[in-house]
Order: C-alpha cells, then sequence, then structure tokens
C-alpha cells in the first residue's frame, strides 16, 4: 500500500477539468462524417460543398459538423463571396488522424 501512495505522488496527470473538456472535443470528433473532414482539412482547405460531397451528406449536415468542430476550437472558416472555406485551427488533429490512421488504416486516394 505504501508503494502505491508514492507513486501516486510522483504521477504527473492532468487536472480533471481539463480532462473533461477533452473528453468533450474527443466526443465530438467521435463520427465518421467529422473524421473524413479533419482528414479532408489536415491536407488543404475546403469548402462545406467539397466537404458534404466526400462525406456524401447534404451540405447543410457538413455545415453543422463543421460548426461543432469550429465552436471546439478544431477549425476556422473564411467567407469568400457565398462559400465558406474550413481549414484546421488545432494542429493536434494531426497526431489524432495519425492515430485512427495507423490503426484503423489509410485506404487507396480519393479524388474529390
Amino acid at each position: 500500500m505504501a508503494t502505491a501512495a508514492k507513486t501516486m505522488k510522483t504521477l504527473q496527470l492532468t487536472p480533471l477539468d481539463a480532462l473533461e473538456q477533452a473528453a468533450e472535443c474527443l466526443k465530438l470528433l467521435a463520427h465518421p462524417h467529422r473524421l473524413r473532414m479533419v482528414q479532408m482539412l489536415l491536407q488543404g482547405r475546403f469548402a462545406v460543398g467539397e466537404l458534404a460531397q466526400a462525406c456524401e451528406i447534404p451540405a447543410h449536415m457538413a455545415s453543422e459538423h463543421l460548426r461543432l468542430m469550429q465552436r471546439c476550437g478544431f477549425l476556422t472558416s473564411e467567407k469568400e463571396g457565398r462559400h465558406a472555406y474550413y481549414q484546421v485551427a488545432e494542429p493536434h488533429l494531426a497526431n489524432i488522424m495519425a492515430c485512427v490512421e495507423g490503426r484503423f488504416g489509410v485506404k487507396k486516394a480519393t479524388r474529390v
């Protein structure tokens, strides 16, 4: 028992409130369309319509997914005329996607 107590004193742990925030953001990413969008956005800047097409969903649904990820601080957007273009704002998303792709694999290249 003394060994366990000693080990707990030497561990470097993230505060629980920060882990709670991390869990919320990770839950937000836990959707196949959002993961696809992040995967694309890590490779460039895309309009809503392009992301919707790649996910095979209507543009209004893609916009909602993008809005949620933007609210969490993962993405930024800028308007150009009638189009909104999104890009990654959180560089750590590359590490998360590398884990996902490493575990579940990257398939052949797809044209968008």
